[in-house]
This record gives structure tokens, C-alpha cells and sequence, in this order.
């Protein structure tokens, strides 16, 4: 179980620090939850994830499913070495990233003008959607498998991860009213299940959908809220635009308890960072810190630097002078430039390290902000 402590309230925002408490250790928020979908964040080893400042990560139960297995050791702390806290997603993430996601080449936010294209009846070719949970097609060997809301959480169970979620459907951003009414009918009554399913000690956070639409969030945000979770989840789609994401966390925070952590699914840029947290977020996890890494790119106080480009090769500058991380203190821009042109994982593994470093030491000051009224 976990226990959850406010610390302080901005009396600007709904922002707020806190203390998160698990048997893994304490999570002082808000925080950034790296992702390590195949319970490892890409070119870093655990102890190395460990000097990043990052607290918690999140691993996927989907891919972990299909490779190892959820039947691992004695779970995924020991299994992957990771002493701290963890998160497992459900799944719930796959029903749109191998389903419409695909289809349509769109993520949770599409910042485009097309409408509704998705009808109410549709599916997506690739997957099906039943009221008892979906049947997937293995991107790894084209196998047909279930996961539906009791596999999920047994699954989750298995893992270990001190943090687990309630199966649900994460909607696209493209489907009509009349779908999105459709979906959260479904993951109501699996978070239900789940609920009904949970057999451990593990936290159980609940996710409130409703896509884009007002009503439908509002309805989600309540529904959660009215049952015994331990925390609560926003996920789905964010809409088209920036603005429509911020209205979406004004229309469901409110009706969700105070007293129990939010977590934001999928959401980290660093222009978003104070906003969401300004609307209460606690928690969210994020790809882009290394997603970006990988690519050559790094996030510094300037704004981002592309080490792909012929200029680096001739700086002798640290990537950010101000930063604290090993990466800056040991290594010039030349270097890693080299690094990453030659397509070598070492240049990968220093963006890594710099970029979650970077970001968590930003959530670090904003949590500052909050502590000093600043936010």
C-alpha cells in the first residue's frame, strides 16, 4: 500500500508538494516518472537511472507480458535491480497505440484540424474491442492474445510494481462523441473489475477518460472518484490543442479526492511541466527526456541543442554549464557530437543521463516554487 502526504498547498494554483510512501521508499512531489517500458529506461543500467535524481519509474504490462513474462524471479524490483519505487501501466495505453493510434499514424494529442472521424461502431483492423476486454495481435510474432481487465491486473499482480492501474481503453483524439460515450461505459465497468480483481497489497490507481469532451470528463472524473482507489489516473486523449489540455484537467481534478495522488499518463514536455502541475498534478511519466536523448538531441537552459549538426565537433564547451550532472561535468560537446554521428550507444547513453537529469532537476525547482508561494 502507499500513503500519501501533502506537504503544501500553493495558495496561487492547485499545485502542491507532497510525500508519496511505498515500501520501495518515498516519492516527494510533483515528480517525473521515467519510462522503462521493457523494465529498463534505454542505454542506462538501474544504479545509473538511480544518479539521474529520479525516484520512480514506470514499466509496461504489456510488452513485459509478451517478453519475459510476467513470471519472473521474485519480481521486477529484483528482477531489474531497481530498488525504488515502481509503476506498472495496464495496457490500457496499446488499445490505442496498436489500435486507432496505427490506423490513423496520431498520438494522444493531435494538434490538427480533422474531426470526429472515428464512428461510434468502428474498430480498428488490427485489434478488437469487446466489453470483456480486447483481443490484440502480437507485434511480436502476429500471435492473437486477450488482455482485459482481470488478465491485466494479474498480470500487474505478478510484476510486483508497488503502483499499478486499471485497465481501460486510451481513446484517440479523432473519435466522434458518440465512441467516446461508448468507451468509458466499457472502462467503467473494468475498473470495476479491477477492483474487484486486485488481490495484493499494490496500489491501485483508477483512470478517469471522457476523451475531449466536458460532460464525459466530468462524468469519468466523478465515476473513479466514487470508488476505492488509492490514487487516481488521467489519461485518454488531450484533445487538439494546448488550451483544450488544460481545460481537461480543470473539468476532472476538481471532482477528484484531494487527499489521493494524481497521475497524468503520457504527459512531460518541459513547456507543459508548470502548467500541468499548476492544475494539480502530482505525478506524470514522459518518453520525451529519452526518446529525444537517442535522437541526438539534449535539453539545456538555453532551450535544446541538435548534436547531429557539423558545429558541435568544434566545441569545447559542457552541454549546459550550468548543469551539475556527471555528463556536463566530464565531457565537452565535441565529444558527444562525434559520438552521436558516429551513431555510438555511449553518445546515446551521455544524452540519456544529461537529459533525465535535466528534467528532473527542473521538476526539483518547481517543487521549490511551490514550497516558497512562486507557483
Amino acid at each position: 500500500m502507499i500513503e500519501f502526504e501533502i506537504q503544501k498547498k500553493s495558495k496561487k494554483s492547485r499545485a502542491r508538494t507532497g510525500f508519496l510512501k511505498t515500501s520501495h521508499g518515498v516519492v516527494q512531489t510533483p515528480c517525473l516518472v521515467p519510462v522503462a517500458t521493457q523494465a529498463v529506461v534505454k542505454t542506462l543500467d538501474s544504479e545509473e537511472i538511480a544518479k539521474t535524481k529520479t525516484q520512480v519509474l514506470i514499466a509496461n504490462t504489456f510488452h513485459l507480458h509478451l517478453r519475459p513474462g510476467e513470471r519472473i524471479a521474485a519480481g521486477l524490483h529484483q528482477f531489474m535491480n531497481w530498488p525504488k519505487p515502481l509503476m506498472t501501466d495496464s495496457g490500457g495505453f496499446q488499445v490505442f497505440s496498436l489500435g486507432f493510434g496505427k490506423d490513423q499514424g496520431t498520438g494522444k494529442a493531435f494538434f490538427g484540424q480533422q474531426e470526429g472521424v472515428i464512428l461510434q461502431k468502428k474498430q480498428p483492423r488490427e485489434i478488437k474491442i469487446t466489453e470483456k476486454g480486447v483481443w490484440f495481435k502480437s507485434p511480436l510474432n502476429g500471435d492473437r492474445l486477450f488482455l482485459g481487465p482481470k488478465e491485466s491486473i494479474r498480470i500487474q499482480e505478478k510484476l510486483g510494481a508497488d503502483i499499478i492501474f486499471t485497465f481501460d481503453e486510451c481513446t484517440s483524439p479523432l473519435v466522434c462523441k458518440g465512441y467516446a460515450e461508448d468507451s468509458l461505459k466499457r472502462t467503467h465497468q473494468w475498473a470495476e473489475l479491477c477492483l474487484k480483481a486486485k488481490k495484493t497489497n499494490q496500489a491501485l490507481f483508477g483512470i478517469v477518460q471522457g476523451s475531449h469532451f466536458k460532460d464525459l470528463r466530468q462524468e469519468g472524473s466523478k465515476f473513479i472518484n466514487s470508488l476505492d482507489f488509492d490514487g487516481f489516473g488521467i489519461g485518454g486523449d488531450l484533445g487538439r490543442t494546448k488550451k483544450t489540455m488544460k481545460s481537461i484537467l480543470d473539468w476532472t481534478i476538481p471532482n477528484l479526492r484531494e487527499s489521493k495522488p494524481r497521475h497524468f499518463l503520457g504527459i512531460g514536455y518541459l513547456e507543459d511541466m508548470e502548467n500541468i502541475i499548476r492544475s494539480g498534478i502530482d505525478l506524470f511519466d514522459c518518453t520525451v527526456p529519452t526518446h529525444y536523448a537517442r535522437r541526438g538531441i539534449a535539453f539545456i537552459s538555453e532551450g535544446k541543442l541538435n548534436l547531429n549538426q557539423a558545429k558541435f565537433l568544434k566545441s569545447k564547451k559542457p552541454l549546459d554549464s550550468k548543469c551539475s550532472c556527471c555528463v556536463c561535468q566530464s565531457y565537452k560537446r565535441s565529444y558527444i557530437s562525434h559520438l552521436i554521428r558516429a551513431k555510438e550507444i555511449t553518445g546515446m547513453k551521455l544524452l540519456t543521463f544529461h537529459n533525465l537529469h535535466f528534467f528532473n532537476s527542473f521538476v526539483e525547482k518547481i517543487r521549490d516554487k511551490i514550497k516558497s508561494n512562486r507557483l
